[in-house]
């Protein structure tokens, strides 16, 4: 599926440029170079390496609330703002050729002032001048962040679902023990994250990326396309995403002295996998997707819809263990609505599974999110926050 990108933020913009990254490192293109990002502050795209300068804008600077710093983490400032640069806003998108892509995503981190609120601002645009789908990728803060940062990451996410077509969420504090940090950042400040956006970025297009491969010769069994992921996405709500990877063993092919980094052209490397995984690897391996470590933690039998694909050696897909794994999933998230395809990588030496678990509603980390958020408005209103304020 091809996607136009959008990052709002910081956080926002940081995520779409790693995206640019991992396009070229895993050749799939994702958004044919359709990529805008905006932010507030002055310095916003100093640390900006693959998203063209004439794709980066800048917004708000001769409002007199609008620092260097940008908007200071405040959201209304950021829906003013927004509100008052919008044909400016709206003349960027004429760089994004709307013929060109499958839908548009737009990233933003739900905690700060640009990405939370001038982000909401952003999708009401996108949704008047766009047909296609428009997504959002929404990046949840950690728990130890100031109280403050809980109530504007609740209020955008209701914002965001109410606007967006569907929005798929990653909670920074569930995935903060989990990765392990590089010095790839240019800053101090923005290293704990790097490893967090690459992990992002990783899941969403290998979810959203299936097909859009440079490297992928051979024709799909079961191809998926961008209907199947519209169709996938098209309930609405908050999404999730799961990942899981098998290394699989490679036959003495007699091609060992090539260097390990060149890849095999597939009429050499086609025979390389020795043998497909069997049924039991890889429902294990669907398995694992789910239950190691989802963007967004949540009861899977929570889901609406469900979308699995595997991507690696055509060789290596146990058909059976497809099927296997489908009929799992059915059992597991209580709807037969799940849709299953694959992504013929033939250089490949690891096996794939990627599940979308599309609208869940049981999602205790969003929970608690609403509820240190309705306590926070308390603390600044002086009177009680109301249930309506907070559904989603």
């Amino acid at each position: 599926m091809k996607l136009a990108l959008i990052g709002v933020g910081h956080a926002g913009s940081r995520i779409v440029d790693r995206a640019l990254e991992r396009e070229l490192e895993t050749g799939r293109d994702l958004c044919n170079g359709n990529v805008l990002v905006f932010d507030t502050a002055a310095d916003a795209f100093d640390d900006i390496t693959h998203v063209p300068s004439e794709c980066q804008v800048r917004f708000g600077d001769i409002h007199p609330d609008v620092d260097a710093d940008g908007v200071g983490g405040d959201p209304d400032l950021g829906v003013t703002v927004a509100r008052e640069d919008v044909q400016e806003l709206r003349r960027a998108f004429d760089a994004v050729d709307f013929n060109d892509v499958d839908g548009l995503l737009l990233v933003a981190g739900l905690a700060g002032g640009t990405g939370g609120g001038a982000g909401a601002v952003l999708l009401e645009e996108l949704q008047a001048i766009c047909d296609k789908p428009i997504y959002a990728l929404g990046v949840l803060p950690e728990a130890d962040e100031p109280d403050h940062c809980a109530l504007t990451a609740s209020r955008a996410l209701q914002s965001f679902v109410e606007i967006a077509d569907n929005v798929i969420c990653f909670d920074n504090d569930a995935w903060r023990s989990t990765v392990s940090y590089t010095d790839t950042a240019e800053s101090e400040a923005d290293r704990p994250y790097d490893e967090l956006d690459r992990t992002a970025v990783s899941h969403v297009m290998t979810a959203f990326g299936a097909s859009e491969s440079a490297a992928m010769t051979t024709a799909a069994e079961n191809r998926i396309d961008a209907s199947d992921i519209t169709r996938t996405l098209e309930t609405g709500g908050v999404s999730s995403i799961g990942r899981a990877t098998l290394e699989l063993d490679r036959s003495d092919d007699g091609l060992s002295w090539l260097p390990s980094w060149l890849p095999l052209p597939s009429w050499l490397a086609g025979d390389a996998v020795d043998g497909p995984a069997d049924a039991a690897e890889v429902k294990r391996l669907v398995r694992r997707a789910i239950d190691s470590q989802l963007t967004l933690p949540c009861a899977i039998d929570s889901t609406y819809r469900v979308l699995v694909v595997l991507s690696g050696p055509p060789t290596a897909v146990s058909r059976k263990g497809f099927e296997s794994a489908r009929y799992w999933l059915e059992q597991e998230t209580g709807t037969v609505e799940v849709l299953a395809g694959d992504e013929p990588r033939p250089d490949s030496a690891t096996l794939t599974a990627t599940v979308l678990l599309s609208t869940v509603t049981d999602v205790s980390r969003i929970d608690a999110l609403q509820e240190r958020g309705r306590t926070a408005k308390e603390a600044v209103d002086g009177s009680e926050a109301g249930e309506a304020e907070f559904v989603w």
